[in-house]
């Protein structure tokens, strides 16, 4: 296979045109093209450009190796590399007669799915632990928040089936080194669940909540069909550990789950799993994350800013945005899980709390864009140990559930207030777009001063870049506290804990992701790092 990268087509062109640019571009009749398919597809819209798309494509030629010479000193074309996933090892007889313990993964999320499905692909037979419902149940539940005001702490936007990236963008791209494209296995499959094709090559590939949910149904039906377990309902509270060796799982209203390889596949909210892995004497630290508020404008607007005359091209879509202000007192101030054309959704896992996070169907058609807008913050801003950061989290959540007026309401203020530093009373042109609704205060007092200052001085940075986002009536809610784990669950190079063997943390609640891919991604890591285990044991 021949890649041809930056080969630019005008964003209208009919079907046709793309392989009579390959064609032209490698000097080729017709007859000696044999196959070609996409890998990559972005744009350019910059403002005094002629809009087109941009390919990266990979070519199946008779001659394969007399046209790559003809090209040797052409950077743009050259041999394509092997992208396909290759598995590295199958379960020992002893799994599938029953003589040895089946694989556990706790958690089933993106990380906790993939580690469960490429197990269940090498034979293993993998037990799933979650602690929520399945996805259906679980969405009915996550609505019981947003629309009565009622939370479920087992089931809601952080616990069940699908784990925090059902109820988000389904942005499918990352910016982890991935030399070994395990990203693609992860888009192959959830095309494979019925997920559009066009993830496999479009440059900021996502899903959308609804179609998630059909999607994850699909990948644990698979697993199931494997030989695999998925049990719901299944709280983990605390680990057995002899001799520094997991060798079972306690299980809150179950008989202990004997396990000698145990997948940690959590998410970054599971607070008493962590306490309960402290408790133990798993080896964790504490982390940097980040806080802040999610901002609301019109779609509208940063489509005008970020793609001038081409905004509204339904070719392209709606459009995103990524900042970075560095402030005076030090900190640092970014966008964060920019979702074009979505909902602010409320994300709490506890009584008593609010916490904001992003949220977008596929279509991207909502009016509003919304991001989170936060303020990075170290281990230095909590001290206490690995769990401090747990508590620094708690309290501006319960802050905000005070601010909002203690109904899951989020606090709210306007944009212009926020930077005048007053209250805000009633809501402009932009209207918010939380459920259960936002309570108009003053959010000086939800977050640390230093925070609040950054974010202050932020806000007009960020005007220089996009007009129009420091909008007086644009609206911040808050509170976002979720943006990673405030821990880590540090591994050595095996993937296993440091202290514990056979425990294997994984994905963002261990610290080593951000997001559905790379969680997606860092769960097959885990996968085969526990599959070769076997194989060294067997």
């Amino acid at each position: 296979m021949i890649r041809i990268t930056e080969l630019r087509l005008p964003i209208s062109h009919p079907p046709e045109a793309l392989e009579e640019a390959i064609l032209k571009r490698l000097h080729l009749a017709a007859k000696d093209l044999l196959s070609f398919e996409i890998f990559k597809r972005s744009y350019d819209a910059r403002k005094n450009v002629a809009l087109s798309f941009i390919y990266t494509v990979d070519c199946s030629v008779k001659n394969e190796e007399g046209v790559l010479k003809t090209f040797i000193n052409d950077t743009h074309v050259r041999p394509s590399p092997d992208t396909s996933y290759h598995f590295v090892a199958q379960a020992p007889e002893a799994i599938a007669n029953g003589k040895a313990l089946r694989p556990v993964v706790v958690g089933f999320g993106p990380c906790g799915i993939f580690a469960a499905l490429v197990l269940a692909q090498m034979g293993f037979k993998p037990i799933v632990l979650e602690r929520g419902k399945p996805v259906r149940e679980r969405t009915q539940d996550t609505w019981g928040l947003w629309r009565k005001n009622v939370l479920n702490p087992e089931s809601n936007v952080q616990f069940g089936e699908g784990g925090a990236g059902t109820f988000s963008d389904g942005k499918l791209y990352s910016q982890i080194k991935d030399p070994k494209f395990y990203g693609r296995k992860v888009i192959a499959e959830f095309i494979l669940a019925g997920a559009p094709e066009e993830i496999r090559y479009v440059a900021k590939p996502h899903i959308g909540t609804f179609r998630l949910v059909g999607v994850v149904e699909k990948i644990r039906q698979k697993i199931i069909d494997l030989g695999g377990e998925v049990r719901f309902g299944q709280k983990v509270i605390g680990f057995d550990i002899e001799n520094d060796q997991i060798t079972g799982i306690q299980i809150e209203n179950q008989p202990a789950l004997l396990a000698n390889h145990v997948i940690l596949g959590l998410g970054h909210s599971a607070r008493d799993t962590f306490k309960a892995l402290h408790d133990a004497g798993v080896f964790m630290e504490a982390k940097p994350f980040s806080v802040g508020f999610r901002i609301e404008h019109p779609q509208s607007l940063i489509d005008k800013a970020r793609l001038g005359p081409h905004a509204g091209n339904e070719l392209i879509g709606a459009a995103d945005y990524k900042l970075v202000h560095h402030a005076k007192n030090g900190r640092s101030v970014y966008s964060f899980c920019m979702c074009p054309g979505g909902t602010v959704v409320a994300a709490t896992s506890e009584p008593n709390r609010v916490v904001t996070n992003g949220m977008s169907q596929y279509s991207r058609n909502e009016r509003n864009a919304n991001a989170g807008i936060v303020v990075g913050i170290t281990p230095e801003d909590y001290p206490g140990g690995p769990l401090a950061g747990i508590e620094f989290q708690r309290a501006i959540e319960s802050k905000a559930y005070e601010l909002g007026g203690c109904t899951y309401e989020a606090p709210g203020q306007l944009v212009g207030d926020f930077l005048e530093g007053k209250p805000s009373t009633q809501f402009g042109s932009v209207l918010p777009s939380y459920k259960p609704g936002v309570h108009l205060t003053d959010l000086a007092q939800s977050l640390p001063a230093y925070a609040i200052e950054a974010i202050r001085e932020a806000i007009p940075a960020f005007e220089k870049q996009i007009k129009g986002f420091s909008m007086k009536d644009a609206v911040l809610t808050g509170v976002e506290t979720r943006t990673s784990s405030p821990l880590r669950i540090t591994r050595g190079p095996n993937y296993q804990s440091l202290n514990i063997k056979g425990l294997y943390p994984a994905g963002e609640g261990a610290g080593y992701a951000g997001g559905i891919l790379s969680a997606g991604v860092d769960g097959i890591k885990v996968a085969e790092a526990v599959a070769l285990d076997y194989s060294t044991q067997s």
